[in-house]
């Protein structure tokens, strides 16, 4: 039933943005005959490509990365560390019976305590990423806002488009070539922030 929902809210919200478009491009046919214009012309790009094929881009990327590697060796040293417990809890029952239930209890007990101390640092640690990932497009999509403008000024774009990916929601389906400017914004981006 979500899953409906969320195929519902994405189709819905699809054509929300192309009715958009449509009135936008119809608007602005008007006021570019209204300034003399000859035509509007639309550009579309790929703020995740950009990300991924600029300099500062590739760098910030290969940062958090890094990042999410360095947590992601602390949670396995962790998890080996559980697993030795575990086996430890495993061969001190069937080699000694007759182990006091207290001292039992006590190596369960810290066995647990160890375990749910993991799962909440797993799960801060991808909260941590998540927002490290979030800020770090925030940044990124102002930049690439900054960059794609001045290249669409230049070119005399009167609006680009973000095409989407496959990641994400497709947004463009089609472009004629020459409307994409993904890579002459990652140029002036790669210009703008080195």
């Amino acid at each position: 039933m979500k899953t409906k929902f969320v195929n519902g809210l994405t189709k819905i919200l699809g054509i929300l943005f192309i009715t958009g478009i449509c009135i936008l491009n119809v608007a602005s046919q008007q006021h570019a005959l209204a300034a003399g214009k000859d035509g509007f012309r639309v550009g579309v790009i790929d703020p995740q490509a950009v990300i991924e094929k600029s300099k500062a881009g590739s760098r910030a990327l290969a940062a958090l990365k890094e990042h999410a590697q360095a947590r992601e060796t602390v949670m396995k040293n962790d998890q080996k560390e559980l697993e030795g417990l575990q086996e430890e809890l495993k061969a001190g029952e069937s080699k000694d019976p007759k182990l006091s239930e207290d001292e039992q209890k006590r190596k369960q007990e810290r066995f647990a305590q160890k375990f749910q101390a993991w799962q909440k640092q797993g799960q801060d640690f991808q909260n941590e990423l998540g927002q490290k990932q979030k800020d770090l497009v925030q940044e990124y999509m102002k930049k690439i806002e900054e960059a794609t403008s001045t290249v669409a000024a230049r070119h005399g774009f009167d609006v680009v488009i973000d095409k989407g990916s496959e990641n994400t929601l497709k947004i463009v389906l089609f472009s004629r070539d020459g409307l994409d400017l993904t890579n002459e914004v990652v140029k002036e981006f790669d210009r703008r922030f080195k």
